[in-house]
């Protein structure tokens, strides 16, 4: 009993900062035994409280973030390591072709033919559903004869490219006037990179969600291991999302003329 309340009076000497050293010594005299001890204690309290401050810090947004340690070696015996980053990888590279074929600041027949058509869930290159020509340097031709069906799908897939282009149809042909280089359109396509660039940031993310619930589901993982698991999954995502975001500014630049 005694010891006991030696060591309580010993830690409410160490938190009086002011009166800490007088109250330290005596404790020491009526105590000595105990002084190990409740420095051990102080020294508890004292580091759960710095990391309880680095905690709210990360919660508000202040100082730089966390960095996450990849452990490959473990993270490879919950979840396919290689799959997660092929499948990732290739949103990025996904995004970059994108951004080379569709967002040039001068359209060009050859990104029209391979602009990808999606028809009763498949998808093909527009070029194997029609003949592509120039009727001028202004205009591009797409025949759609062979295929007319397939007219609502390319209309759509060319409003959706990013390209900023206007066709107009006439029967099964389409005309697709080329768009003039002003301040306008190369905003029209900074936007639309933007645009390319959520859709495959988002596709990411539902990759990493998609994993992380997988790791939920195991039973024969502990919470601990499920938790790691779930922050390195989440790192590497954002990893690539770093790595497209890179490439959007670098796009936007161009698109914008700073570059």
């Amino acid at each position: 009993m005694l010891a006991k309340v030696g060591v309580r009076f010993f830690v409410l000497s160490s938190r009086l900062t002011p009166l800490r050293p007088a109250l330290g010594n005596l404790c020491r005299q009526q105590f000595p035994q105990m002084e190990t001890v409740a420095n051990a204690f102080w020294l508890q309290q004292t580091r759960g409280y710095a990391k309880g401050k680095d905690r709210k810090k990360e919660k508000g947004g202040k100082g730089k973030p966390v960095k996450v340690e990849i452990n490959e070696l473990q993270l490879r015996e919950l979840i396919n390591l290689d799959g997660l980053n092929a499948q990732m990888e290739k949103s990025v590279l996904q995004m970059k072709e994108d951004f080379i074929k569709n967002l040039s600041l001068r359209s060009t027949s050859g990104a029209i033919d391979t602009l990808r058509i999606k028809v009763d869930g498949a998808e093909h290159e527009l070029q194997e559903l029609a003949q592509i020509s120039r009727k001028n340097p202004k205009t591009i031709i797409v025949n759609m004869i062979a295929f007319p069906q397939t007219i609502p799908d390319v209309l759509r897939a060319i409003e959706k490219s990013g390209m900023n282009l206007n066709p107009q149809q006439e029967g099964t042909t389409l005309f697709i006037p080329i768009p003039k280089v002003t301040k306008e359109h190369r905003e029209h396509l900074s936007k639309n990179a933007k645009v390319l660039f959520i859709k495959y940031r988002d596709a990411i993310r539902d990759i990493q969600n998609s994993e992380i619930r997988k790791l939920k589901k195991q039973t024969d993982i502990g919470k601990d291991d499920v938790f790691a698991a779930q922050t390195q999954v989440t790192a590497i995502a954002d990893k690539y999302i770093a790595e497209a975001d890179k490439l959007l500014a670098s796009k936007q630049k161009e698109l914008l003329g700073d570059a």
